[in-house]
């Protein structure tokens, strides 16, 4: 038999009831409480009370003042104003009901919330199943899927997932780290288990990403812009990630300036203009072969003198083996501390995940010349080697914060260690 829930309150049970997974059943446990309780203090009278001969309210008393008159319950009546204007004494049933009403409008926020949360996942939970679509069916998890499911998992089967590991590109330290981690299960008898394998590297793999970081990007400064300059190789999608970035900033209500230090292709300062004019943001230009650190520099004066929240500095994209190059992103970052004291604040490495072990070797290389803080990878909708996020975080230890799948303003998102791992490995 269902539970009885009185009718004030069926309408929100209806609501929530149907939810089939943990938060539903949350929502529906509050709701069902918070209606027992109200139920329970409606139906609640004051239990009467015989006076005694010796009751001080048998004894003559002064009036009381209004605020502490009592009414015929016994209870203290409370004053309330009404659309009139005019103040109201509540009797105690009165007080009770409303009671009962906060407390039923409380329920229905935090379900209401419960319920804007569970619609975000999914939503991310849907992006994140795009973008490595191709992992999952072709990549790693695809073979070593089927090397779990068709044999007994021993040490011949381990030389084969190392073999698959290596060809995913998770590299070296990403690959013996998950190899120890199955040979973990194996002392501990789990090894024949392909579900307690599956497990023990979706829990190793949780470990890493959480262990290079979770912390968001640091972008507000006291007393002038932040400073967010971001580095990468020709064809990474580094031009696309900072209008997409600019966007979603301004989105935000924040004053965004973009710097564009790429100087030395012309093209480079067009696209990146279109991009801007699409995200509803200005850009500031140097001249054609300018200096791009006197650009960078000009554009951070240019923040401060015009209130600027944020500026955002694109550079000449470049190879990591160019030395000259690189000795040119280190001068931008110097000259922006000399216009911003602490500046660049954050440092973006844009990586195209296509390139899978290449975009770690590109990481080590730009590490050396400007400290990077954190990393946006992009095109993971591309390859079947989204594997590749591992070995970032446990060869580098800089945190993956932005992932992106298309080229809509709205396909980059925030990295979620957990819902990653839980969309990699889902299923298994």
């Amino acid at each position: 038999m269902p539970p009885f829930v009185p009718p004030t309150f069926q309408p929100l049970f209806a609501a929530t009831a149907p939810v089939g997974d943990a938060n539903g059943l949350v929502i529906a446990g509050i709701v069902l409480a918070v209606a027992a309780v109200a139920a329970f203090l409606l139906l609640r009278k004051p239990a009467a009370r015989l006076p005694k001969a010796d009751d001080k309210r048998l004894q003559p008393q002064s009036e009381a003042p209004p605020s502490d008159r009592h009414d015929r319950s016994g209870a203290k009546a409370t004053l309330r104003i009404g659309a009139d204007g005019k103040a109201r004494k509540l009797t105690a049933d009165e007080l009770i009901q409303e009671a009962a009403e906060n407390a039923l409008a409380e329920a229905a926020a935090a379900a209401e919330a419960v319920g804007v949360r569970k619609s975000h996942k999914d939503g991310e939970r849907a992006f994140l199943q795009t973008g490595l679509d191709k992992t999952r069916s072709e990549g790693f998890i695809a073979r070593l899927g089927k090397l779990f499911a068709a044999k007994q998992i021993d040490e011949a089967v381990l030389a084969e997932v190392e073999e698959v590991l290596y060809r995913a590109d998770l590299g070296v330290k990403a690959t013996q780290a998950l190899l120890a981690t199955i040979r973990e299960a194996s002392s501990r008898k789990e090894l024949s288990d392909a579900a307690h394998v599956w497990q023990a590297l979706r829990q190793r793999s949780l470990e890493t990403l959480l262990a290079a970081g979770t912390e968001p990007m640091k972008l507000r400064v006291a007393g002038g812009p932040a400073v967010l300059m971001v580095v990468g190789v020709n064809g990474s999608g580094k031009t696309t990630t900072i209008g997409k970035l600019a966007h979603r900033y301004a989105g935000e209500g924040r004053k965004v300036l973009v710097a564009a230090g790429d100087t030395f292709r012309a093209a480079a300062v067009d696209q990146l203009e279109v991009w801007c004019n699409r995200a509803g943001v200005p850009i500031h230009r140097g001249k054609e072969n300018q200096d791009p650190a006197s650009v960078c520099f000009a554009a951070i004066e240019r923040g401060k003198a015009e209130g600027f929240d944020l500026v955002i500095v694109d550079t000449a994209g470049r190879l990591h083996t160019n030395a000259g190059l690189m000795a040119e992103l280190q001068k931008c970052a110097r000259v922006a501390d000399k216009a911003m004291p602490g500046a660049p604040h954050e440092v973006l490495l844009v990586l195209d995940a296509t390139m899978g072990q290449n975009a770690v070797k590109q990481a080590e290389q730009f590490r050396e010349s400007v400290p990077v803080t954190a990393i946006a990878l992009t095109k993971l909708d591309g390859t079947a080697k989204g594997g590749v996020v591992l070995a970032i975080a446990e060869t580098l230890k800089i945190p993956v914060q932005l992932v992106g799948v298309g080229e809509k303003m709205q396909d980059l998102r925030d990295f979620d260690a957990e819902l990653f791992v839980e969309t990699l490995f889902a299923g298994h």
